[in-house]
C-alpha cells in the first residue's frame, strides 16, 4: 500500500485520465477526494471505489473558480481530516482546427480551466501544505506543452504553461517540503481523443498513432502508475520534473 494514510483530491475525476488515477490511488491505501463538474459520472467513481474497499467521497466544482477549490479542500479536511496529495488533472482543449477559427469564448475556457486552476489551487492548498509539513502536487500536462502539433495551438499554450508553472511552483515550495511535478501524457483513451483529432474516424486515429513510436494511445492506467510513483514517498527526491508517458512521441 504505497499510499496509505494519506488523502488524495484528483480534479476531473469523473471519466479518463482523472478517474483512472482515483481508482489507482485507492488501491494503494488512499483517502479520494472525486472531482467533476459532472455529478454522475463523479458518484460513479465513488461507487466503484467503495465497491472495491476503498474510501471516497464527491465534490462538484468548477476548478476555475477560486470559492469552488476552496470547497475541495475543506470537504477534504470534513471527509478525511487531511489532504497530501493533489492532482490537477481537470482539462479541456478546443476543437483541432485553425488557430485563427478558435473563438474568444474557446480560448477563455481553456485557459481557465488548463492554467487558472493552477493558480487558484496555489492559492488553496499550498498554505494547508505548509501548514501541515508538506504535501505533493501532481499536474497532468500534455506532450502538446512539449512537442506541439498543429490545429491545437492554444492548447499546446496552456500546458506549456502548466510546465512552466510546475517547474516554478517546484522550485519557491521545495523549502516547505512541497513537492511539484507533471506528466505529460501523449493522446489517450479519453473523451478528449475526438476534440483532440477534430473527428473520431480510422483515419484520423491512424494518423495520429502514427506519430508514436510505440504504436498506441496511452491508457488511464498508464497515467495512473505514472502519478502513483510521483505521489508516493519513492518519489521524495523528485520535484520540477516533467515525465513524459508518450510511448516516445518527444524524442
Amino acid at each position: 500500500m504505497r499510499l496509505e494514510g494519506k488523502t488524495a483530491l484528483i480534479t476531473g475525476s469523473g471519466s479518463g485520465f482523472g478517474e483512472g488515477i482515483a481508482l489507482r490511488y485507492a488501491q494503494e491505501g488512499a483517502h479520494i477526494v472525486v472531482n467533476d463538474i459532472d455529478h454522475q459520472q463523479g458518484e460513479r467513481v465513488v461507487e466503484a471505489i467503495r465497491a472495491a474497499g476503498g474510501r471516497a467521497v464527491f465534490a462538484a466544482g468548477d476548478v476555475s473558480q477560486g470559492e469552488a477549490m476552496q470547497r475541495l479542500l475543506d470537504c477534504a479536511l470534513s471527509a478525511f481530516g487531511d489532504l497530501s496529495i493533489v492532482v490537477n488533472n481537470a482539462g479541456v482543449s478546443h476543437r483541432n482546427q485553425s488557430l485563427l477559427e478558435v473563438s474568444e469564448a474557446d480560448f477563455d475556457r481553456v485557459y481557465a480551466i488548463n492554467v487558472k486552476s493552477l493558480y487558484w489551487a496555489a492559492r488553496c492548498f499550498v498554505p494547508h501544505f505548509k501548514q501541515r509539513g508538506g504535501g505533493v502536487f501532481v499536474n497532468i500536462a500534455s506532450t502538446a506543452g512539449v512537442r506541439p502539433r498543429p490545429g491545437l495551438v492554444w492548447y499546446n499554450g496552456s500546458k506549456g504553461a502548466m510546465i512552466t508553472i510546475t517547474k516554478g511552483m517546484a522550485v519557491e515550495l521545495a523549502p516547505h517540503r512541497i513537492r511539484v511535478n507533471a506528466i505529460n501524457p501523449v493522446a489517450g483513451e479519453t473523451p478528449l481523443l475526438k476534440t483532440f483529432m477534430g473527428e473520431d474516424t480510422p483515419e484520423r486515429r491512424a494518423q495520429f498513432v502514427s506519430t508514436i513510436p510505440w504504436g498506441r494511445f496511452s491508457q488511464p492506467e498508464d497515467i495512473a502508475n505514472a502519478a502513483l510513483f510521483l505521489a508516493s514517498d519513492e518519489a521524495d527526491m523528485i520535484t520540477g520534473a516533467c515525465l513524459e508517458v508518450d510511448g516516445g512521441r518527444c524524442v
